[in-house]
């Protein structure tokens, strides 16, 4: 049986990462998305073990000291940590596995995983970026500042992906992910 692939997005906060991701799952029921665990608390609507696995710090700490983690980070004060065994079990079954990870998490990804496909989620602009984070209405001045520093920093990082997509418009940029992950093998 072949081995299925490791897909990592990575992207700065407000990017639209989980949109595109959504919107690829529901065309491809095919892929497995890993649910990371996290310790930050549910926003409105989210559920554990479907958007997240939310956890303590002090479990977080206690799975990542038994290496139970593939990658994980600390961002804005919390962790978070893509569980090592679905993502085992799925790519041994012939799977292709989705991560939805900060740059942090991708890097360590890479150093275990070199031939993950990895993509890295571009905004149009830092301004625009602004705007989307500004629009969910959930941090502060400075929480706001803090997200926007780091996405420099990680935009910075972009030529460290495989492929980067600029997320102006929805459609394109998954299609872009598309071709990506589902071309034909060139020969």
């Amino acid at each position: 049986m072949t081995s299925g692939k490791l897909i990592v997005l990575t992207g700065p906060s407000g990017v639209g990462k989980g949109t595109l991701l959504q919107l690829l799952l529901q065309r491809h029921p095919e892929l497995y998305f890993s649910i990371s665990v996290t310790t930050r608390s549910p926003r409105l609507g989210e559920k554990s073990g479907q958007h997240y696995h939310f956890v303590s710090r002090s479990q977080f700490e206690q799975m990542a000291a038994q290496g139970e983690f593939l990658e994980w980070a600390e961002f804005a004060n919390n962790y978070y940590g893509t569980p090592r065994q679905p993502v085992i079990d799925q790519t041994q079954r012939g799977h292709s596995v989705v991560l939805e990870i900060e740059l942090v998490g991708a890097r360590q990804i890479r150093r275990t995983f070199p031939e993950a496909l990895q993509i890295f989620i571009m905004p149009p602009s830092i301004a625009e970026l602004e705007r989307r984070i500004r629009s969910r209405n959930q941090d502060s001045e400075a929480a706001i500042a803090r997200r926007l520093a780091r996405a420099r920093e990680e935009i910075n990082a972009a030529g460290e992906f495989d492929l980067q997509v600029i997320n102006d418009d929805l459609e394109k940029a998954l299609s872009r992910i598309e071709a990506a992950l589902f071309a034909p093998a060139q020969c």
